[in-house]
């Protein structure tokens, strides 16, 4: 029953995310054909919806993996509950679509919208199969994620690295607009990437990780205060220019730890399943998957 349960919980938010997607179809382009899929996880699985063993939680939040073309169309793949994913859904186009992030508004442990940065600075929260906008003037920030709440709000904050390097919190409203902006540090331009949804080191609290041009991975854990949210960085490994993207999406495998995804140029996805340990927060990688080589941005 408990599986069932989170089954059709799980069913209940894709379908939210394709309503979305095919709103944005309609207001900004038309659905078009599909491209040759990139294939899910090394094992076959037979459920279209999440088998998840455990709860999610804030810490160790369920989202999706997208992916977007460079046409704009975007992909949802649906984590199998075992570290892989199920078939890809959706195939709509998203005209003038920078990034996404995918947010789980009321702290629920549930992807439940995304906030979506658009190429002419407009950022839209996708709720509920609703648009609103929400903000002006993005084009000045060259990253965005959200890790969760970093300052024990009610609703989960965006982190947005502007193009000088300095890093901002934006405290997300109840209502999904944004708090105004506070600085959390500067010299963030020495990283190629960022990521990280919910906690990596165990202590419940969201943390981020960051790969610098050297392909060294870096860690911040997060201290659950909104003046300093992120500690000083830890050094998790070297070697991570092996691959051109890395993604958080939360808890891939149902062990209630966030896990970190990471894609290598010829398209191959690997999951590196948390650890809850700080000074050793992820074990060696496992392929789940390939042919992720055809999108520009996964999230």
């Amino acid at each position: 029953m408990k599986r069932l349960s989170h089954r059709r919980r799980g069913l209940a938010r894709l379908a939210t995310v394709a309503t979305a997607v095919t709103l944005a179809a309609t207001v900004t382009g038309t659905a078009v054909a599909a491209v040759p899929a990139a294939s899910g996880p090394a094992k076959k699985t037979t459920s279209r919806a999440a088998r998840v063993a455990n709860k999610p939680t804030p810490a160790a939040p369920f989202f999706f993996l997208s992916g977007i073309l460079p046409s704009g169309q975007m992909y949802v793949y649906m984590p199998d509950g075992k570290g892989g994913f199920d078939s890809r859904s959706g195939a709509y186009l998203w005209r003038g679509l920078k990034y996404s992030v995918s947010v789980d508004p009321d702290l629920t442990g549930y992807q439940d919208g995304s906030y979506q940065v658009m190429s002419n600075g407009v950022v839209n929260l996708w709720r509920g199969g609703h648009l609103k906008k929400v903000a002006t003037g993005w084009q000045q920030y060259t990253g965005v994620l959200s890790p969760g709440t970093l300052a024990r709000a009610a609703h989960p904050d965006l982190l947005a690295r502007d193009k000088q390097g300095v890093l901002w919190r934006f405290q997300t409203k109840a209502n999904g607009t944004l708090a105004p902006r506070v600085k959390v540090g500067t010299g963030w331009n020495q990283y190629s990437q960022i990521t990280g949804v919910g906690d990596f080191s165990g202590d419940k609290k969201p943390d981020i990780v960051a790969r610098d041009k050297k392909g060294v991975l870096w860690l911040y854990k997060g201290t659950g205060d909104g003046r300093k949210p992120l500690a000083p960085r830890v050094r998790v490994s070297g070697g991570w220019n092996q691959y051109n993207k890395l993604v958080g999406t939360g808890d891939v495998d149902g062990d209630r730890r966030s896990d970190l995804l990471a894609r290598d140029p010829k398209g191959g996805l690997w999951l590196y399943k948390g650890t809850g340990k700080a000074s050793a927060p992820f074990k060696p990688r496992v392929k789940v998957g390939s042919g992720f080589q055809q999108y520009r941005d996964l999230f």
